[in-house]
């Protein structure tokens, strides 16, 4: 069955960098959907970035456009997220997901079927 395994989060200053990465298993990793998404206490989970490697596309959140960088190693069945300058709005449990089949509104949670358990992001 599917697994993802996120790891990198932890507390920085405002300002600095993190990257994340998730650990993809059970599936052919290429030719799917990936994406990152976060949740605040209190808050609905968002949708951070999204990567459609058949199809090509990236999409990005505008709250972290300019910021963020979603990327992978397909020979690694590996998803990353590099966050540059980080701001304490961007303080949350970050998850990564995944998706069997093209997704349509990648923003919305509910059009992903394979979550990971998360990791912490503080900024302070």
């Amino acid at each position: 069955h599917v697994q993802l395994v996120e790891s990198g989060g932890g507390s920085v200053q405002a300002g600095g960098s993190l990257r994340l990465s998730c650990a993809a298993s059970g599936y052919t990793y290429s030719g799917y959907y990936m994406g990152w998404f976060r949740q605040a206490p209190g808050k609905e989970r968002e949708g951070v970035a999204a990567n459609g490697t058949g199809d090509g596309v990236t999409y990005y959140a505008d709250s972290v456009k300019g910021r963020f960088t979603i990327s992978q190693d397909n020979a690694k069945n590996t998803l990353f997220l590099q966050m540059n300058s980080m701001k304490p709005e961007d303080t949350a449990m970050y998850y990564c997901a995944s998706s069997l089949k093209t997704v349509g509104s990648w923003f919305l949670s509910s059009q992903w079927r394979f979550w990971g358990q998360g990791t912490q992001v503080t900024v302070s």
